[in-house]
């Protein structure tokens, strides 16, 4: 298994840091699992790196960056994009419903199965490299998918771009936690309002982009292409770093070196893999039913998309400034709570008064789903290294995309059979309890390589 795979993630090279400086996201630590008064790459599981301050560093830092912003800008168009021309899909490819259905939980399923791979791929080949392929990827999927011959192919071609996606997903943190140990949280939020703006801009300009384009949805859909291939780009650059930075000895020195790290046997590790789970059920079935709810209850359907659309926009200032916040707080709880909180009043609003304060509860829901921005923090900041990093963050998110499954099914299920919206919405409710229980346990300063 991915997870017990003990060697270093050959990260790309690791600025070296001061570890007697406070970092400015969170309590005084040693950076990356260095011991004061030893040099980066004395340490093992440490990558060594270029010097603190180096003209070269500098510049490689401002090209991740961009490329940071730039990944996240494309990591959800081709999902968000899709649900925007799902009609027209069908209608070109001929698609029964069950297959569209299929559709909407493809991404939660190839993100589970394709990120447990991801640790040992950036083992073998640095995660800054898998991080381009992985880019490379869904250009290549996304270009492909509308002409590829029919639903099968377009299956196909979808679970190129997803496989992209998911490697994606789970490296990301890593290079975060390898390149900026000591601003963990202000590049995780950057890297999350990116996220949710790419997320906003494809559900809002894939069909006036369409009609721009001649009115095709296949040109519509592959047009997302062009943004991830620009995303490509920088991470040419810091694939290239890798080979200078991590020789061939370092990564032996890890392996002969580093104890076994076996995540699965560290209760963090699972509070966190179950926080991450219920938090992308909640957003789920955010996304897929709360315009249903708006509509049942007598808004419009073009006021239902503007309100889905207000859900999803809050995410993108407060997915900048959450991750900063919770960083330099010892323990998440209080954050859990309050986006709990939330969300609980949301889902009270939607049963009990739907349509008199739907604006309301669309800004709640907004504001409980950056649960997910929280998540990909705690992620950060519950490993010492970058290598404990890539172990944590495939387990907590293959584990909790499998577990995200079933929610937005037994909603609709549960709404067909009873008629109504009261059983469904007492579901969502009755799930962000355990959401804050076991978000509240994630959230404790503690280190996985403490546990395991």
């Amino acid at each position: 298994m991915a997870h017990d795979d003990t060697a270093m993630l050959g990260t790309d090279a690791e600025p070296a840091t001061n570890p007697s400086a406070r970092p400015a996201d969170g309590p005084e630590r040693p950076a990356s699992g260095a011991v004061r008064g030893r040099p980066p790459g004395s340490v093992p599981g440490e990558p060594p790196g270029p010097a603190a301050g180096a003209p070269a560093a500098r510049w490689v830092l401002r090209i991740l960056t961009a490329g940071l912003v730039l990944a996240a800008l494309t990591l959800r168009p081709p999902i968000t994009s899709l649900g925007a021309l799902m009609e027209e899909v069908r209608d070109g490819l001929g698609m029964s419903g069950t297959v569209a259905g299929l559709l909407t939980s493809v991404p939660a399923l190839c993100f589970a199965v394709f990120g447990i791979a991801a640790p040992r791929l950036a083992r073998r080949f640095g995660a800054g490299t898998v991080v381009c392929a992985g880019l490379v990827a869904i250009t290549l999927g996304v270009a492909a998918r509308p002409f590829a011959g029919g639903t099968a192919g377009f299956l196909a071609a979808s679970a190129v771009a997803l496989a992209g996606i998911a490697v994606s997903n789970v490296l990301i943190p890593v290079v975060i936690k390898a390149w900026f140990p000591d601003r963990v949280g202000s590049m995780t939020g950057l890297y999350s309002m990116a996220l949710a703006l790419g997320t906003s801009l494809a559900a809002a300009l894939t069909v006036p982009m369409t009609g721009a384009l001649g009115g095709s949805w296949r040109i519509g859909l592959a047009g997302w292409a062009v943004l991830s291939a620009v995303a490509v780009l920088p991470w040419l650059v810091v694939a290239r770093q890798r080979g200078a930075a991590a020789g061939p000895s370092a990564g032996a020195a890890v392996r002969t070196e580093e104890a076994p790290l076996r995540i699965a046997s560290s209760p963090t590790a699972w509070w966190l893999a179950l926080f991450f789970g219920l938090q992308a059920t909640a957003a789920y079935i955010t996304m897929g039913w709360m315009p249903q709810i708006f509509r049942d209850a007598g808004v419009s359907a073009g006021t239902a998309g503007v309100l889905l659309a207000v859900t999803m926009a809050v995410g993108v200032p407060l997915s900048f400034v959450l991750p900063r916040l919770a960083a330099r707080m010892p323990h998440q709880g209080p954050v859990v709570v309050l986006l709990g909180l939330c969300g609980l009043a949301g889902y009270a609003g939607l049963w009990l008064a739907p349509a008199a304060g739907a604006w309301a509860w669309a800004l709640l829901m907004g504001v409980s789903n950056c649960a997910f921005p929280l998540a990909l923090t705690m992620i950060g900041m519950r490993a010492t290294s970058a290598a404990g990093v890539g172990k944590l963050s495939a387990f907590v998110q293959c584990v909790g995309y499998l577990l995200s499954l079933p929610g937005p099914l037994l909603v609709g299920t549960l709404y067909q059979h009873s008629g109504g919206w009261g059983l469904p919405i007492a579901l969502m409710a009755g799930l962000m309890v355990p959401q804050i229980a076991v978000g509240v346990l994630a959230g404790r300063d503690r280190r996985i390589e403490d546990e395991a």
